[in-house]
């Protein structure tokens, strides 16, 4: 899955023009989510991340039918180009990091229904041709760096997919709604307005008949619902570290 903000010039990994390319490791979260303010999530992140991490819902535009589609985020800022679990030694302030992070600068994209390609994102600073992990071998094989993200990936992308499903599910029943929080910022100070996102309604869900709700039960939705819940009060924690960091300077 490409995410635009991380991903800023993906392209397809080819044996013929990317031969002499390194991969400097460990990858540096600084240069690669810096100015990241959300993550993409996958619906097996949700027991870990919620312990960390606010969820949100964000709309992502439409599917090949036109429908509006939706995306599981982890919030790690609160403004654009903010990344409040990035430290300043460059250190990742919780233990979950997720998947879309771990497996940078690589990423899946499909082709067409039965294809896709491994990408690699060219802008991050990491890549050159001096030094590094090689991605491919004096014959043009793939190394193991490249051998190993060729089988995480399409699990990874089928994790994605199953995400999309349960979240169209979510969208049919009509449980997010539009959320907005504005949070003080201390006296004297206009409060911040955090908005652009979704969240499950808990008046829709409370009204669901009881077969739904056995269905999401059966289907592991309502999981993912109840560890979106419960992640939503670390947006007020997100606003206490920004104020922390703005007092410190």
């Amino acid at each position: 899955m490409i995410n635009p903000a991380l991903h800023r010039d993906p392209v397809a990994l080819d044996r013929h023009h990317h031969r002499a390319l390194r991969l400097q490791l460990p990858v540096s979260l600084a240069a690669a989510a810096g100015k990241l303010n959300a993550c993409f999530l996958h619906g097996a992140e949700f027991a870990q991340a919620c312990l960390e991490y606010p969820i949100v819902f964000v709309r992502a535009g439409t599917d090949a039918a036109g429908q509006p589609q939706v995306a599981p985020m982890a919030v790690l800022g609160l403004t654009r180009d903010e990344n409040l679990y990035l430290q300043p030694d460059g250190g990742w302030a919780a233990q979950y990091l997720p998947a879309q992070l771990r497996v940078y600068p690589f990423a899946l994209a499909q082709v067409d229904a039965q294809q896709a390609a491994l990408c690699i994102d060219r802008s991050y600073a990491g890549l050159s041709e001096a030094e590094g992990e090689p991605l491919f071998d004096a014959e043009g094989e793939p190394s193991e760096l490249v051998q190993r993200m060729q089988r995480q990936l399409p699990e990874l992308e089928a994790e994605v997919q199953r995400t999309r499903r349960g979240c169209e599910r979510l969208m049919a029943l009509e449980l997010l709604q539009e959320m907005r929080l504005d949070i003080s910022q201390g006296e004297g100070t206009p409060a911040l307005r955090v908005d652009g996102f979704m969240a499950v309604a808990e008046e829709k869900l409370l009204k669901l008949d009881d077969a739904t709700l056995a269905e999401l039960a059966r289907s592991g939705l309502m999981r993912l619902i109840h560890a979106h819940q419960v992640s939503m009060v670390h947006l007020r924690r997100l606003a206490e570290r920004r104020a922390m960091r703005a007092a410190a300077h």
